[in-house]
């Protein structure tokens, strides 16, 4: 039946029929070979992973992973599927070095050479070329391509399925050559992002971090959804667990043989472990520099924190604990000036009794947006204590909060709004760090604790953000915790000098 075309497009409709299993993930264990760890070749059987995926994934995703879980191949698998299934369709996958490129167009190209009928490779799925990793279906109309992430990818192309691969190690350039890519990609086509995590930083970084506003569906895969990484414990048990393995078996269920495998991988790899097989959306991500903020802190905090109960505005509001009519509360902002590829803004709603991270609002937002915002989620919160850090973009900010009056203020030494300056900044970021370590379970945004992962000191001494990170959800919170403090004119339990203060 392969021999006839008009066979081979009919499943092209019905990709994503079925119930226990889609019709894709069928055709893909029945027609698709590929090379197995411990040699030879054979039909590939969907892991751990690679059923998340498929179970879970939309039109606009992006991957977070340990090594070697098996995305890649699924995602090669998938579009090879839909290239051969729908005539007229460009399939684009793209790599991080020519090395890569070629090994994930092996994987293609044996899918094609394996397929159980060789009468196909004859007929409806001949080739007309495959070379420079390229394989074009004339008679379908279709073509499948690897490439490298250069400047040229994806130039001239109206693309289908785009599958950009290792996005973290793209070379120089690579905010262009993603915004060419996604250009070139069709309003109904399928895009993959997918990486392990390097660094807390960069272009990869960036997107996992504003996956909800951009309208990405996020996949998290740690390094135990790949049943391979065990070792025998028949001979030499593990002994005493330590806390950390202990609350790894308890949250994840965990085996004794993971559990060996994974100190083996810590001894190796030590500081780097966690970057190469990731065990959550924080701490894979590693900054470069000196962090600032105590790293288990902050490990232990994304450890406790619950999940938004509320989200909104595409993700940019998450809302943790709805406001309490009896409690009070301080909004601290930091502004920006709004454009799409310069800095956030963003706003932090903390409870004034507790300190505890209620709601946070992020975004690309204009001074005017911003104060619209603000006003919104001052007056959900019981007309809240609006605290605007005054330096630059907040002038604007404090401006349009008087037009739409809104009266509750926080005003120092007669002027509105809070004044980050060389005096006050280091006791601001000494009282956030120190409250992160003595309550890390009052911060709950996951935008936040990444952020506070990539807080370095500089060789100038300073800190701040790692080249290509933010700090906005940073200096929110630490202007909100100030202005909380402020009431006994104290920061970081030491007094500071910061004048007379004024509390609504």
């Amino acid at each position: 039946m392969w021999d006839d075309l008009r066979l081979v497009e009919q499943f092209g409709g019905h990709l994503d029929d079925g119930k226990e299993e889609k019709m894709r993930d069928l055709l893909i264990r029945s027609l698709l070979k590929i090379r197995v760890k411990k040699g030879g070749v054979h039909y590939l059987k969907l892991n751990r992973a690679q059923k998340e995926y498929s179970a879970n994934c939309s039109k606009r995703n992006i991957v977070l992973k340990a090594r070697q879980v098996g995305i890649t191949t699924y995602i090669a698998a998938r579009f090879f599927i839909q290239t051969i299934t729908r005539p007229g369709t460009l399939t684009v996958q793209v790599a991080h070095t020519e090395e890569s490129a070629q090994a994930i167009f092996n994987i293609v190209h044996r899918f094609w050479e394996n397929l159980p009928n060789s009468r196909v490779r004859r007929g409806a799925l001949i080739k007309s070329r495959s070379n420079i990793r390229q394989i074009v279906f004339p008679r379908l109309d279709s073509e499948y391509r690897v490439e490298t992430a250069d400047d040229n990818a994806g130039r001239g192309m109206t693309i289908h399925n785009l599958h950009c691969s290792e996005v973290s190690r793209w070379p120089r350039g690579a905010e262009d050559t993603l915004a060419s890519l996604r250009a070139a990609v069709v309003p109904e086509g399928e895009i993959v992002l997918e990486s392990t995590p390097n660094g807390a930083a960069g272009l990869f970084y960036e997107e996992w971090q504003k996956a909800l506003e951009s309208g990405y569906t996020r996949h998290f895969f740690p390094w135990w959804f790949e049943g391979s990484y065990k070792e025998d414990v028949s001979k030499k048990p593990l002994g005493e667990l330590t806390d950390e393995e202990k609350d790894l078996i308890g949250r994840h269920g965990l085996t004794p043989e993971q559990i060996a495998w994974r100190r083996t991988r810590w001894r190796i790899l030590r500081g780097q472990a966690a970057q190469e097989f990731s065990e959550d959306q924080v701490s894979c991500f590693l900054a470069s520099g000196e962090c600032v903020f105590d790293l288990e802190a902050i490990e232990k905090a994304a450890a406790l924190a619950p999940a938004a109960t509320e989200t909104e505005d595409n993700g940019r509001l998450l809302i943790w604990l709805p406001p309490q009519e009896k409690n009070r509360y301080i909004i601290g902002v930091d502004a920006a000036g709004g454009g799409a590829d310069g800095d956030y803004a963003c706003a932090q709603a903390i409870d004034r009794g507790t300190g505890l991270q209620c709601a946070e609002w992020r975004g690309h937002f204009p001074p005017y947006e911003l104060a619209r915002k603000v006003v919104t989620l001052g007056k959900r919160f019981g007309n809240a204590l609006v605290a605007v850090e005054r330096n630059n973009h907040g002038y604007g900010v404090l401006a349009h909060l008087k037009d739409l009056g809104y009266d509750n203020l926080y005003v120092k030494d007669g002027q509105e709004g809070w004044l980050t300056s060389v005096a006050t900044r280091p006791a601001m970021i000494e009282m956030l760090g120190a409250t992160l370590i003595e309550e890390p379970s009052l911060f709950h945004s996951p935008r936040l604790l990444g952020e506070l992962k990539t807080f370095v000191r500089h060789t100038d001494g300073h800190g701040a953000a790692a080249e290509g990170a933010h700090d906005d959800c940073v200096m929110a919170m630490a202007i909100a915790l100030a202005v909380r403090d402020a009431a006994a004119g104290k920061v970081s339990g030491r007094r500071v000098g910061m004048g007379s203060v004024e509390l609504g």
